[in-house]
């Protein structure tokens, strides 16, 4: 990992990982050397099976990136199973690819809960690929937990209320609130003077619908001017009306929550016909460096929001590794930059861990739903708390504001994000101020 993104903090990458993972097998029972998972379900009946569903392939397949070494790395963490209320248990993990699509997801996650009777789900990444995954195991009676997908979208987006949430499906991740935290502090405090008109591309799909019924409204009462030129289908070709929209009403600010194929094709239309906003604040893509990369220089300056970097101050609950020693580690073995999403999908593992070890038995699947809604911890992405929710089924996790800029000389890859708005969140050191786009 490049010097910048470490800073002074020593050096205990690969070692402290590899130490910490066999440690906490001789302290607390759980992890040992590493080697197959098959080999484990073969030594003894009492088997704890995990299903694990991401989008490998497909439009959201960057988000799949992380997955070969955290596959590896898990596998090799629970080759010593886990032992739990005086019984020892052996761990399969069994990870399948939601290509991207809905109703691959949901059968995907059909074939894990009634042809390897798995005993737990986890699963990550766009309302596309939870979503129906969640509800088959919510329809399954089956405990899931999930992440990286707005936690608005996944409880409203799937039927849930305050007055009825889920049984089985538990769910970490930001919402509106953090999202409009983030936003208005960067706009407003960011340092980059615009009109507070903000131009807006909403799709027509859960996170569009989620954004705009509860973004939308809280933006306005902040005193920001939307201008909306309505939700479109994802996939569109031709954005020269939204374009056209706003440019005509000078929003100076933009934001859109679109697949990474659309915002590449819209993000070309719009340097092409001349549309040029002063700040550009993106969601569920330019989330990743190889979503910006893949832009060329028109990636440079554009803003995201970050719920995971190596700069954030907090350590693995199961490799005892640091944010920044875990990207190194990923780094040196993979050839590829860090991505948040790799900080989301680690702490998975991490909640499953501790409400696993919060059972008398695991294997009951009322008991396990339960030990999930109570979990409090700390994971790698920070502090996360089921007890106190925006709702039941929710927690949700620090947001920060980062700028996507050309990487400091002798860095390894060609951009990096910078830390511009920490908002609140004292702990998560800045890397520098935001610059307009032009």
């Amino acid at each position: 990992m490049s010097a910048p993104m470490t800073g002074n903090l020593s050096r205990r990458s690969v070692l402290r990982g590899t130490a910490g993972a066999a440690g906490l097998l001789s302290t607390g029972g759980l992890l040992t050397a590493c080697g197959g998972i098959k080999e484990s379900s073969a030594q003894s009946d009492a088997v704890l099976r995990i299903g694990y569903v991401s989008p490998t392939t497909g439009p959201a397949a960057g988000f799949g990136e992380p997955n070969a070494y955290l596959m590896k790395k898990m596998r090799a963490a629970f080759k010593g199973g886990l032992k739990i209320g005086g019984k020892k248990y052996s761990v399969e993990i069994i990870d399948r690819d939601s290509q991207s699509n809905p109703q691959n997801a949901a059968q995907v996650a059909t074939d894990l809960i009634n042809g390897e009777k798995i005993d737990l789900m986890l699963v990550t990444s766009t309302p596309e690929t939870v979503n129906p995954v969640a509800d088959a195991c919510e329809a399954a009676k089956i405990p899931c937990l999930s992440t990286a997908v707005p936690w608005e979208a996944w409880y409203f987006g799937r039927g849930a209320t305050p007055e009825k949430p889920f049984t089985y499906t538990y769910h970490f991740f930001i919402g509106v609130a953090e999202i409009h935290a983030a936003y208005t502090s960067l706009w407003t405090e960011g340092g980059v003077k615009t009109n507070k008109r903000v131009g807006v591309m909403w799709p027509n799909d859960p996170d569009g619908k989620a954004i705009r019924d509860g973004l939308g409204p809280q933006l306005k009462k902040s005193g920001f001017t939307i201008v909306d030129p309505g939700a479109y289908e994802d996939g569109t070709n031709d954005y020269s009306a939204q374009i056209a929209a706003f440019k005509k009403a000078d929003a100076e600010i933009f934001n859109t929550f679109p697949l990474p194929p659309d915002f590449a094709t819209f993000w070309k239309q719009a340097r092409q016909q001349g549309y040029r906003p002063r700040i550009a604040s993106i969601a569920k893509t330019g989330l990743l460096p190889s979503q910006v990369e893949a832009l060329g220089p028109l990636g440079y300056g554009l803003s995201a929001g970050f719920w995971w970097t190596p700069k954030f101050p907090f350590t693995s609950t199961l490799t005892r590794q640091y944010g920044f020693e875990l990207a190194e580690e990923y780094e040196k073995s993979t050839g590829r930059q860090w991505t948040q999403i790799l900080g989301s999908n680690m702490a998975l593992f991490e909640v499953a861990v501790h409400a696993l070890k919060e059972t008398s038995d695991p294997k009951d699947r009322g008991e396990l739903a339960a030990a999930l809604g109570k979990a409090k911890l700390t994971t790698v992405v920070g502090p996360l708390d089921w007890t106190s929710g925006p709702v039941k089924n929710v927690s949700t996790e620090p947001l920060v504001m980062a700028q996507w800029r050309k990487a400091a000389k002798g860095s390894s890859f060609p951009l990096e994000p910078v830390i511009v708005d920490k908002n609140s969140f004292r702990d998560i050191p800045l890397g520098g101020s935001l610059e307009p786009l032009d």
